[in-house]
């Protein structure tokens, strides 16, 4: 969204963002203005217990059903009363929406109000040639497989309608608006979704509505970051042909027992360099590093990945679409919120193994990284997705796609 924000600013466009203070500076460096949450509670989306404890640590059915509830649709009426109040104070032109920011779609909706949908995940639309968004199984091939997928749209459309359409309309009725019978897909934007990645690596389908734009990875100038007094060591293993593997949690999922301390625990001895980033958190908590091992909180994908040989991921997409925006394979273990999605998608595109868990045994990772270093048509997929990433534009792509709203707007009144 920074990236988004970044490029409309850079074109002479005034851009208010509406955000969370930890994000206040972000947007700011990027020469949009701030709009804090104030009906809306505001909240620290690494810890989302301290605001919303029924949430707990996120994970399984219960964790992600509370987030959806307390979360993203327990602060949509407020965040579409900040809005409103807003727009009648300083009058907008276009609302550009994190399509998880529901109160934004709640807002344009009221307002009348073009507005664009920003896929932040996986494309989360419904299709009639595909599985349910969020259900468990990969595209079906052939006639039982659409019959499966039929069925499988059933089901979730009933579960959803007990479930997920009380909550929804709980938050429209907080806005003001009448209940919809529309489901998720309400939520997003019927005149403009940009949607990061690219066919080829998301599903493909005949029904895919026009106004849906595949723009590749959305991400704002990297800045500039001190790099470790071993960051010799990186570029030295990838001259000297000995792989580079970087293993990440990300920023939000921050148990190191998830994932890289059994990675750590399954490459340490292995004939490459491993390079991990704690998303944060202190190096020792990693506790003592085999010699093959170096990491840091962070490091910037811009100079790190180019020297990867394999990236080893809990299935943030950001972090995925960077991977293979620069040609690397992943392996990926994935299970709270988007990931399982994630994975799967890696695993259909052809960029790599998807482990079907989000908390791997040691074993498993070092299998899957052996695995991966021993097929290079997976590297080769990745290189071709990502010229294809590369292609399709980005920030800029999807600057221009908002200004033709605002055009359509204008030429409108």
């Amino acid at each position: 969204m920074s990236a988004v924000a970044g490029e409309l600013a850079d074109r002479g466009h005034e851009v208010l963002a509406y955000t969370g203070a930890k994000y206040e500076q972000r947007f700011r460096a990027v020469g949009a203005q701030w709009l804090p949450w104030q009906r809306a509670t505001d909240f620290d989306d690494s810890d989302l217990a301290a605001t919303f404890p029924p949430v707990g640590d996120g994970k399984g059915l219960r964790g992600g059903m509370a987030n959806v509830e307390h979360v993203l649709m327990g602060t949509g009426a407020g965040q579409a009363a900040d809005l409103l109040a807003e727009v009648a104070r300083r009058p907008a032109d276009l609302l550009v929406t994190d399509h998880l920011a529901f109160g934004a779609a709640l807002a344009g909706e009221t307002l009348g109000l073009p507005w664009a949908s920003v896929s932040v995940t996986p494309l989360p639309l419904e299709s009639r040639e595909l599985p349910p968004p969020g259900f468990p199984a990969m595209p079906a091939r052939g006639p039982l497989g659409r019959v499966r997928d039929r069925a499988l749209r059933s089901a979730v459309h009933a579960m959803t309608g007990r479930l997920l359409s009380p909550m929804l309309n709980r938050m429209r009725a907080g806005a003001g608006l009448p209940p919809t019978t529309g489901g998720m897909d309400s939520l997003l934007s019927p005149h403009l979704i940009l949607a990061q990645g690219v066919v080829g690596l998301e599903y493909p389908r005949t029904d895919l509505p026009p106004y849906v734009h595949f723009v590749g990875r959305l991400a704002a100038a990297p800045a500039a970051q001190e790099l470790p007094p071993w960051w010799a060591e990186v570029e030295s293993a990838r001259s000297a042909g000995l792989p580079v593997v970087h293993v990440t949690q990300g920023t939000l999922d921050v148990d190191l027992s998830d994932l890289l301390k059994p990675a750590i625990a399954g490459l340490g001895g292995e004939r490459v360099l491993v390079v991990c980033t704690t998303g944060g958190a202190p190096v020792d908590a990693l506790g003592p590093l085999p010699d093959n091992v170096r990491a840091a909180r962070f490091l910037p994908h811009d100079r790190l990945l180019p020297l990867t040989d394999v990236m080893v991921t809990n299935g943030g997409w950001g972090g995925v679409l960077a991977a293979v925006q620069a040609g690397v394979p992943l392996v990926v273990a994935g299970a709270s919120l988007d990931k399982p999605e994630v994975a799967r998608r890696v695993a259909w595109s052809g960029v790599g193994r998807n482990l079907h868990t989000g908390r791997p045994g040691a074993a498993r990772v070092r299998r899957a990284v052996r695995q991966v270093l021993a097929r290079p048509e997976l590297a080769g997929r990745a290189r071709e997705l990502g010229v294809r990433m590369a292609a399709a534009g980005g920030a800029g792509a999807a600057a221009t796609l908002l200004e033709g709203l605002i055009g359509e707007r204008v030429a409108g009144r």
